[in-house]
């Protein structure tokens, strides 16, 4: 049985293939990219190919042999749309004959209220409507995304957010990674899975921030527009503000609120302590 992954050289494509390899190793695992070259580098024991959202032939081409996919969706506002790209890939699969596709979703996708979820939703219904056997991996938030706020830690700046009390499920990308690989591998996958950690909201994540850190710094709640003017006061590019001050709303509005225990389930373990893992993305950061 051959196991494919798309945007294989990205963090969570390569720590995808990672578990992967560790768990079956190399000889049955196909990389697709859109940059061969640099997936030949990183994975030089693995049979690459080209993986391009945007071209469908191509992906026919490439997922032949493939029984199992994991589909990372990619990054919106590119010429073809997201929605489009997805589509090819699903297209694709059909034609190549693949058996199932595992998709990396958002929070409870059919549901959510914000813009993020749209091109999700679109791509879960395009998936149901393909006839192909599938698992939707619907991912919280990665911790790593807060980087924004861990620099501010470490240097003694105070910690401001708007997202009020919100709860977020944060886990390490690396976990929701191997998740999507045992589902890959999995015999009898669920078709919904709700991948997150235990929920905090920013105020936790603040005081968390300070006992790992060793640093002591305010932290205030405020207001979307007293955020913006900060992060635009700090040199952070408007339009960039923007989009912080967009997810601190959706957070705000419950759009991360999603209690679940299917990642600690897929993993087989309890995932680490919220301080634990602050450490672990701190020390990425000051490497």
């Amino acid at each position: 049985m051959k196991y494919a992954v798309t945007g294989s050289t990205g963090k969570f494509g390569q720590a995808a293939i990672k578990v992967l390899k560790d768990t079956i190793g190399s000889g049955n695992i196909i990389a697709l990219a859109r940059n061969t070259d640099k997936a030949k580098r990183l994975f030089p024991e693995l049979e690459v190919r080209p993986g391009s959202y945007d071209l469908k032939d191509q992906l026919v081409t490439s997922l032949t042999g493939v029984s199992r996919l994991l589909l990372i969706s990619s990054i919106p506002g590119q010429t073809v749309s997201r929605v489009q790209q997805h589509q090819n890939v699903i297209n694709a699969a059909k034609q190549a004959g693949v058996q199932f596709i595992a998709y990396t979703s958002f929070p409870r996708a059919n549901s959510a209220a914000s813009p993020l979820a749209a091109d999700h939703r679109e791509t879960e219904q395009a998936l149901r409507q393909s006839g192909i056997n599938y698992a939707f991996l619907r991912n919280n938030w990665y911790l790593e995304n807060e980087r924004l706020f861990f620099n501010d830690a470490l240097a003694n700046r105070p910690f401001v957010y708007s997202a009020g009390n919100g709860r977020v499920g944060w886990a390490l990308e690396r976990e929701y990674a191997e998740a999507a690989a045992k589902v890959l591998l999995s015999d009898d996958p669920k078709t919904v899975y709700e991948f997150s950690g235990p929920q905090h909201d920013y105020a936790d994540l603040g005081r968390a921030l300070q006992v790992v850190s060793g640093h002591q710094f305010d932290i205030t709640s405020t207001s979307d527009d007293e955020l913006r003017k900060r992060l635009i006061a700090m040199g952070m590019k408007e339009p960039a503000a923007n989009r912080v001050v967009s997810m601190q709303q959706l957070i705000r509005s419950g759009d991360l609120d999603e209690p679940s225990g299917d990642l600690a389930d897929v993993l087989g373990h309890s995932l680490p302590t919220f301080e634990d893992s602050i450490k672990e993305v701190l020390a990425k950061l000051q490497n």
